[in-house]
């Protein structure tokens, strides 16, 4: 997996937008579909804001990788970070670029680059803030790598990634939806359809190599298009982020469509977001 696939596939579907549908192309549109597309977020994924407020972002010199629409952006610089942004994307950059222009926001940077060779100098942050990106790496090694060497000495990490031990994961995923996948070569679904769509995939890669979790997982998390995903436990964690130790952890968000589980009290055991807090070792 070329990380050029995975920029194509994210600059053509900016995080979150077909969840509200496109973004227009007028500033006074853009306006509204920032407020319209924050308060879907925040709505559906509450626990982000507390999680947030949990950072202590005030003051800090604080990096976010991967920007999406900027809603968790905005909400860090209203926080009283001395915020700088990074992400693979052009489209993500002038998203974020417009947002807090039309918002009258502060910022120090805003780059697009990877997190591959991080523009950055050494030590230049005291926070890293990453929210369902780094498990989209298929080089989290060497991610993790720059993250270590743009972190200040006792610094913080703070990611979301996908968890495996999640509801949506282990039956959701796993189960469920690799036995509807041959149902659909019956109903035959409409082909711009998100199940037309795995059905176009199960046919060109070949039902039982497209159902192998290894691939399934992929065009199961971010849309049937995506070109890698990974799910974490604390014992996945420890390994891609070998150069940082765990100060703690905590599942959030009951997600596992089609099951109707928004809302349920298991998040903290099935949730599908776990968010981990990492500080740096020193040598």
């Amino acid at each position: 997996m070329q990380e050029a696939n995975i920029k194509a596939f994210w600059n053509a579907h900016p995080c979150g937008e077909g969840l509200i549908g496109v973004a227009p192309s007028c500033l006074s549109d853009y306006e509204a579909f920032f407020r319209q597309y924050d308060a879907y977020r925040y709505r559906t994924e509450g626990h982000i804001l507390h999680c947030l407020d949990d950072v202590g972002f005030s003051g800090k010199q604080t990096l976010e990788i991967g920007l999406g629409q900027g809603a968790d952006s905005e909400q860090i610089i209203r926080r009283g970070a001395r915020w700088s942004g990074l992400d693979l994307t052009p489209e993500s950059v002038q998203r974020l670029r417009l947002r807090l222009q039309l918002k009258h926001l502060p910022y120090e940077a805003l780059k697009q680059g990877s997190a591959l060779d991080i523009p950055f100098p050494d030590r230049s942050f005291d926070i890293v803030y990453s929210h369902g990106v780094l498990h989209h790496i298929p080089d989290i090694q060497r991610a993790q790598t720059e993250i270590y060497r743009v972190l200040r000495p006792g610094g913080e990490l703070v990611v979301m990634l996908y968890a495996r031990w999640s509801l949506n994961y282990l039956f959701a995923i796993a189960v469920l939806r690799r036995l509807g996948l041959p149902l659909l070569y019956l109903t035959r679904p409409p082909k711009d359809s998100v199940y037309g769509q795995h059905l176009a995939n199960a046919r060109k890669l070949g039902l039982a190599h497209y159902l192998r979790m290894k691939n399934f997982i992929h065009h199961n998390t971010d849309g049937p298009h995506n070109p890698y995903s990974k799910v974490y436990d604390l014992r996945r964690v420890r390994r891609d982020f070998h150069s940082f130790e765990i100060v703690r952890a905590y599942k959030r968000f009951m997600h596992a469509p089609p099951l109707p589980v928004h809302g349920l009290p298991f998040a903290p055991w099935l949730g599908w977001h776990l968010w981990a807090h990492l500080r740096p070792v020193i040598p």
